[in-house]
């Protein structure tokens, strides 16, 4: 599993924003994200910076590994 600092997440919505956009990648089996901590978890094979920039184009920013 990895884990992903994002930065920008404030509400449910923010995180509803990111699970659906790294859940529509290919390989992704599931993403979880936890707001308090700022990060996603995701299930899967897809490669990091596939995810990454799916994650900026939805509007946040990536700061790393958790």
């Amino acid at each position: 599993m990895l884990t992903l600092k994002v930065s920008g997440m404030t509400c449910g919505h923010c995180a509803q924003t990111v699970t659906k956009a790294v859940e529509a990648l290919p390989a992704v089996e599931r993403a979880l994200v936890d707001l308090k901590a700022g990060q996603v978890a995701i299930e899967g094979s897809a490669d990091e910076s596939v995810i990454r920039q799916a994650i900026e184009d939805a509007g946040y920013e990536v700061q790393g590994r958790a």
